[in-house]
């Protein structure tokens, strides 16, 4: 019997991912090991600073950056974690902050320049609602998944260690935050902070009819030296998230909680919906978990947009 490859693999523990934690997929000529019990941000930093995993869901722009900078990493079109993100910059309400351009000149905090969903919204808020990313002053939080050198024009600060973003976004020592997930003031509903797009559903719909954009935030990537080593295993990974994909598609029930995809508006106040956990779409109330696809919708592991 020929021995498999052994290989790591760290991720969320998704509902798309559960065929291959439980062994019920299995990637032809590989022995995987799913790892699940870390969160997003210590799980990148381990593949991208650390390279302890050999596959890993990793931050979108973290591969990009670190492409760019030729570390050895490459990615397969598979997209474990994708997320509109209108809904996720927040305000402190005394500011007078009522549109995206009031943003221009303000404070506005991030949890790292480089992370996937501020990219997206530094970008939205630049091409859509005409805010130059330059024309903002920029509080991070947390250092970099690979190393970055602020390019020239660019005015980026790192708060101290014992400052947080959420805390200065609610005693009006920033302006705006720009956050992965929802913050604590917010769901606590403190009065100092509010949404920029209190209308946020609205504004994602419409980006959605008008760029037919599901927005990525993580891909799966794989440490350089297998793929050359074992070229076979990149298209072997593929098929096999192909088929947990499918089969978590085919789940009659869905159970309801951060990572099953089951997720309405009424229930969880922001759309985290994952393409790939639920084929319904994302703005019905209450999506049954076998809705078909409405047409032109993006499958999850495909490089599609």
């Amino acid at each position: 019997m020929s021995r498999k490859l052994e290989l790591t693999f760290a991720c969320g523990d998704y509902e798309i991912m559960r065929a291959l934690k439980e062994g019920i997929v299995k990637p032809e000529g590989i022995e995987l090991t799913v790892l699940t019990d870390m969160g997003p941000s210590p799980r990148h930093w381990r593949f991208l600073r650390g390279r302890e995993f050999d596959v890993a869901e990793v931050s979108g722009s973290g591969y990009v950056a670190a492409r760019d900078q030729d570390l050895p990493f490459r990615a397969i079109p598979v997209f474990p974690h994708r997320r509109f993100r209108h809904g996720f910059i927040f305000v402190n309400t005394a500011k007078g902050i009522s549109k995206p351009t009031d943003l221009i000149g303000r404070k506005v905090g991030t949890k790292g320049y480089l992370f996937t969903a501020g990219l997206w919204m530094r970008g939205i808020l630049e091409h859509d609602y005409g805010v130059p990313h330059k024309s903002i002053r920029w509080l991070s939080e947390l250092d970099e998944d690979v190393e970055f050198t602020p390019p020239p024009g660019l005015d980026i600060t790192q708060v101290p260690e014992d400052k947080s973003l959420e805390d200065m976004l609610v005693a009006g020592e920033i302006d705006a935050l720009l956050s992965p997930d929802l913050i604590r003031p917010l769901t606590a509903g403190d009065p100092r902070v509010g949404r920029l797009f209190p209308n946020y559903k609205q504004e994602e719909m419409a980006f959605y009819q008008r760029t037919r954009i599901f927005p990525i935030m993580h891909v799966v990537g794989i440490k350089q030296e297998i793929v050359e080593r074992h070229p076979w295993v990149a298209t072997n990974l593929y098929k096999a998230f192909e088929k947990a994909i499918e089969l978590a598609m085919e789940r009659p029930v869905a159970v309801e909680g951060p990572e099953s995809g089951h997720h309405d508006w009424t229930r969880t106040g922001h759309l985290r919906l994952p393409l790939e956990s639920c084929s319904c779409q994302p703005w019905r109330t209450r999506c049954p978990w076998r809705a078909p696809r409405s047409p032109g919708w993006p499958r999850p592991a495909s490089g599609s947009r």
